[in-house]
């Protein structure tokens, strides 16, 4: 099934037996845009392993310099967006902060129109999270969008990025050359990066629900010459070839995906690492490729 189209007015328009149907077949989800994402990978998952002041231990200069600006690259339908803006902020559920705008601003996107949608009506916190339907691999529209975002702050990059399950949905739509390009992209517009990479039992899972269904294979899986340890994948590519540096494991989700902050290189001097990342990293830095 082809992923919803935006009309020519701007509006969505998808009945709600299409929407059915993408629920009950997830294999017709080639892009990971799957309509309750957060039913079988739930947010908690991934807060219970990053500490809540950690947004505060990589920028103690906010809010006297302005906003924490974030990125959330493949927000589907914002589920996990707004987790992760009431975890950072400490803010307890049912509660509506007018002041939390100041302190973080995080713009999400992705590349569902509907989904987007869907977060935009359903999201609490509007005047803090922005949410943009973007192909984020079409250059011309994401300089657009983005810098249109950043300029509202007199800012050029962001100041975290977050890539969560998103790789794999890049690597097999675009191939070896796309995931790269992808990831140069990030790391030129993140100070730091948080990733959760897919193993590649899962590009092995994407695939076959494709042909279970009678669909078409994706056009690179077989040709994929990345592949293997994905997460050691990603981390080689981010610090040898895009000038990250892998600063903490938080470890791994119950459905074995890592979570790994990395950090440019350039912005060593200004913004030391906390000591109580650096204890993390060296504690968990060594848990997870080992394993894998």
């Amino acid at each position: 099934m082809a992923v919803p189209t935006e009309l020519d007015g701007g509006s969505v328009k998808e009945t709600a037996a299409e929407e059915e149907s993408r629920v009950l077949e997830p294999g017709a989800a080639p892009f990971g845009n799957f309509p309750h994402y957060s039913r079988f990978h739930p947010p908690e998952q991934r807060l219970r392993l990053l500490p809540p002041e950690l947004l505060r231990q990589l920028f103690p200069e906010s809010p006297e310099n302005g906003p924490i600006l974030g990125l959330d690259v493949g927000c589907n339908s914002g589920d996990l967006s707004v987790a992760l803006y009431k975890h950072f902020l400490s803010l307890p559920d049912g509660e509506t902060c007018s002041d939390a705008s100041r302190e973080f601003r995080l713009l999400c996107c992705d590349i569902d129109p509907v989904l987007v949608k869907r977060a935009e009506k359903e999201c609490p916190f509007p005047d803090a999270l922005t949410f943009i339907t973007l192909d984020f691999m079409n250059q011309r529209t994401r300089k657009v969008l983005l810098s249109s975002f950043l300029s509202q702050f007199g800012r050029s990059v962001f100041d975290i990025g977050f890539c969560m399950s998103i790789t794999m949905w890049i690597h097999l739509n675009h191939g070896d050359h796309g995931l790269w390009e992808f990831l140069a992209h990030l790391s030129s517009l993140c100070r730091y990066l948080l990733v959760e990479p897919q193993p590649w039992k899962c590009y092995r899972a994407a695939a076959r629900r494709l042909r279970k269904l009678g669909l078409h294979d994706f056009d690179h899986f077989h040709s994929l010459a990345i592949r293997g340890d994905m997460p050691n994948q990603i981390v080689q590519i981010l610090t040898q070839d895009h000038g990250m540096e892998l600063i903490c494991c938080f470890g791994n989700t119950s459905w074995d995906r890592s979570l790994l902050l990395f950090r440019a290189k350039q912005t060593i001097e200004t913004h030391p690492i906390p000591e109580s990342l650096i204890e993390k990293g060296k504690e968990k830095n060594r848990l997870s490729f080992q394993k894998q």
